[in-house]
């Protein structure tokens, strides 16, 4: 039965191989109480104008777009009004006149409504400056060359916790996980696993941010909307996140596996151990396979279309829970989201798990 397992179903570790503004903006006058009633205020306190702004949620790989019509001058401030999905926390940046630049990470925008980026805060264009509280720099761990690597996906159920699939961390002599900031970090082994369900719970030192939510209730049902997240064909596609949509087909797996759900979102090598989310961004599976076409069509004559697989939401949650980790739990009772707003979630928390061999 085992041989017939392997040669049905497709495990998704694969070998190796910009957005819409946050924003709307107005200028702004040096600070006052009045100011910080509405959105929150960047204030330029370099010693020099300032010729761009960049603000983004915290973790964002990228700056995106320059807020600023004009140059600001030094001792002004700039107002932000976020849009209510981008929530709290927000990486900032100042590009100088003189080609420098000034940053502050992890800034607490919903408390802390004026955001002072001084002299002090001045570095060459580039540099990492001023990194939150809870990540202090430390030296990046960066992949090594002319060595055999696997990769898969990953995502944050606790600080410096990293849920994934067994397979995608089997046998590996060190892995290494991209965080939602574009930082690698090496995993501590070992890791905590469970073969029958092929999952794998990581620790990462330094590396945090927002947790996932596994759905608490209602159970899941047939034909609910679901979005699987994660980075399918490294080397081949793009290496950002990709997003796919799709719905649950069936409350079981293959032979009728209790542990899992068939979905129809489409997933790759390299999807593996990456979140299922419902439509209201909760987990609900952590994905694991897709079927083998060839196989069965070797089999039967036909080509299956689409079948894949995800570790139940359930089932991922009560690992956790045995390995000493007390997951974030949510009610999908409220109304759906949009895909895009879905993916916006897992973006903060999903990770890039290279194995190296």
């Amino acid at each position: 039965m085992r041989a017939l397992l392997l040669a049905s179903a497709l495990l998704l570790s694969a070998p190796a191989l910009g957005p819409a503004p946050a924003m709307a903006q107005a200028p702004d006058t040096p600070p006052t109480a009045a100011a910080a009633e509405q959105g929150f205020r960047v204030i330029n306190r370099t010693g020099q104008p300032a010729t761009a702004l960049h603000a983004v949620r915290s973790g964002r790989p990228d700056w995106g777009n320059n807020l600023l019509p004009r140059p600001l001058p030094d001792d002004a401030g700039y107002r932000l009004r976020p849009n209510p999905q981008a929530g709290c926390r927000f990486d900032l940046r100042l590009v100088l006149q003189d080609g420098r630049e000034a940053v502050a990470r992890n800034q607490e925008i919903c408390a802390q409504r004026d955001v002072t980026l001084d002299a002090g805060m001045v570095a060459a264009a580039g540099s990492i400056v001023r990194p939150s509280p809870e990540q202090p720099t430390a030296p990046q761990a960066l992949p090594r060359p002319g060595v055999r690597a696997a990769t898969g996906t990953g995502f944050l159920v606790a600080g410096e916790r990293v849920m994934t699939n067994r397979h995608v961390v089997d046998g590996c002599d060190r892995v290494l996980v991209r965080g939602p900031d574009g930082r690698n970090h090496a995993a501590v082994p070992p890791a905590r696993t469970d073969a029958r369900l092929d999952l794998a719970l990581l620790t990462v030192p330094g590396l945090s941010g927002p947790v996932l939510a596994f759905r608490q209730d209602p159970p899941v049902r047939r034909g609910e909307g679901v979005v699987a997240y994660g980075f399918p064909l490294t080397g081949l596609l793009s290496s950002d996140a990709k997003l796919t949509r799709g719905e649950v087909n069936g409350l079981a797996g293959l032979r009728d596996n209790p542990d899992q759900i068939q979905i129809s979102a489409p997933v790759q090598p390299g999807n593996s151990g990456g979140p299922l989310l419902d439509m209201q961004g909760n987990v609900v599976g952590v994905v694991v396979s897709k079927l083998n076409a060839q196989a069965v069509a070797g089999r039967t004559g036909d080509i299956a279309q689409n079948i894949n697989f995800a570790v139940k939401g359930e089932r991922a949650a009560a690992f956790l829970r045995a390995a000493g980790v007390s997951p974030a739990a949510a009610r999908s009772n409220g109304t759906d989201r949009s895909a895009a707003d879905v993916g916006e979630i897992a973006e903060r928390a999903t990770v890039f798990i290279r194995c190296e061999k």
